[in-house]
């Protein structure tokens, strides 16, 4: 950056997560405090080269936060713990478990848990760190979140059996965590839509759902001449009323969750099997788990704990979605009520045309299918677009999911409207 920096009219966030701005920044330093705090600020952004140019010195927690983050993002970013970058300045954390001990306490010492989270993911990126996620007391310094779950998982074939207890309290906290988080508004929002779908045709004046009863007189309409030469008024005959069912502990949907255990979507792994769960707990609901990569295993008797749900899956392989999707198909006994969610990227290893003519079958025989890039807090992710765009000419839209976002399709597939997708420019 030169030593004016150009005037924008949008926000930037320095390495430790404040926010800057980035309105002209001048080399010299101010007497005024706003500029002094700013210019710490830049120097925080810049790193240790900048220290000329900012006019800024560190002290106290400064320099041990700038450490922090010089040992990760310097000059040397995407060496391997130990390696020295370029124009003087290192990036390393050393070869040892305890240097990155160490650093993993300095960085909860001084960031929040958002940002701790995003070095850590940088770290195991940028420094090659995945294997020391194997030794015990390197567990218990993480913070734990989604993607590290995602990492621990790809690892689990490597992990020796000293680490695997830790690992699991780790998984099984991340996964506690998001069923608190998401539970109670998923049970809710699919109770209702259940409910909504039983509809009867003699219910009591407060079952009554006027609105489909309504749309469904409309050729019922008549217009009635208005008195004493006044406009003319109308009204809808209901000879039909439809109404909402009474609740009951039948089962009224059968659930097949179908999710890619490819390494591009771990975090959708994570959140799919806590939801499974979820969905599991529902006796009104009949759900079944199918995870695959070139193989397809079925999950569904682990339903009731997703930490044994998440370890019995392998991230990473190839893909066969033509073999999963046929898997499921053959469990499919009740078709029209049925929900079938494909949680994919679409990159297919399979027979391509197979899979599209098993997807058109299952939506002809009355199949709700639902097809989601993705499940999770992440931006628009990478997918075939050639195989996305096939499956929105059959009338399965393939688009990203956050999690918050879910249960609203689940219920819109189960009452058979149209789903709300959040992104039109992300289905194809």
């Amino acid at each position: 950056m030169t030593a004016h920096a150009t005037r924008h009219a949008t926000q930037d966030h320095d390495r430790t997560g404040k926010t800057v701005d980035t309105e002209t920044a001048t080399a010299q330093p101010s007497a005024h405090p706003a500029d002094g705090e700013r210019m710490r600020r830049w120097r925080m952004v810049l790193g240790a080269d900048s220290a000329e140019s900012t006019g800024c010195t560190l002290t106290g927690q400064d320099v041990a936060m700038d450490g922090a983050l010089n040992a990760l993002y310097g000059g040397g970013g995407g060496k391997k713990p130990g390696g020295r970058g370029g124009g003087g300045r290192s990036a390393g954390l050393g070869a040892s478990a305890p240097s990155v001990a160490r650093w993993l306490g300095d960085i909860r010492t001084y960031f929040p848990s958002s940002v701790v989270q995003v070095m850590q993911r940088d770290a195991i990126d940028r420094l090659g760190l995945s294997a020391l996620l194997l030794e015990p007391e390197m567990l218990e310094a993480v913070e734990a979140d989604v993607h590290l779950v995602g990492t621990l998982l790809s690892l689990n074939k490597a992990m020796p059996e000293t680490t695997k207890e830790t690992a699991r309290a780790v998984v099984r906290k991340v996964v506690d965590d998001l069923e608190k988080r998401l539970e109670s508004r998923t049970r809710a929002t699919l109770t209702g839509a259940l409910d909504r779908s039983a509809r009867i045709s003699r219910p009591r004046h407060r079952d009554i759902d006027w609105d489909r009863t309504i749309r469904a007189n409309l050729k019922n309409y008549l217009t009635i001449p208005g008195a004493d030469g006044g406009p003319d008024t109308g009204t809808v005959v209901p000879e039909r009323l439809i109404g909402y069912g009474r609740a009951s502990q039948s089962v009224k949907k059968d659930v097949i969750l179908c999710i890619d255990q490819s390494g591009s979507m771990a975090a959708s792994v994570v959140y799919a099997s806590v939801f499974g769960a979820v969905l599991a707990s529902m006796r009104t609901l009949d759900t079944r788990l199918v995870v695959f990569d070139t193989a397809v295993v079925d999950l569904t008797d682990q339903l009731d704990d997703p930490v044994d749900v998440l370890f019995g899956t392998q991230l990473g392989g190839g893909t066969d979605i033509n073999r999963a999707l046929a898997y499921c198909q053959s469990k499919i006994t009740r078709p029209a009520d049925t929900v079938v969610v494909l949680i994919s990227d679409l990159y297919e290893g399979g027979i391509r045309d197979e899979m599209l003519k098993r997807v058109a079958a299952m939506k002809a025989s009355g199949v709700q299918f639902v097809t989601l890039l993705a499940l999770s807090d992440e931006g628009a992710p990478a997918y075939d677009h050639e195989h996305a765009a096939a499956l929105g000419a059959l009338g399965a839209p393939a688009f990203a999911c956050t999690p918050d976002l879910f249960p609203d399709i689940m219920a819109a597939a189960i009452e058979k409207r149209p789903l709300p997708v959040p992104d039109k420019e992300t289905q194809l």
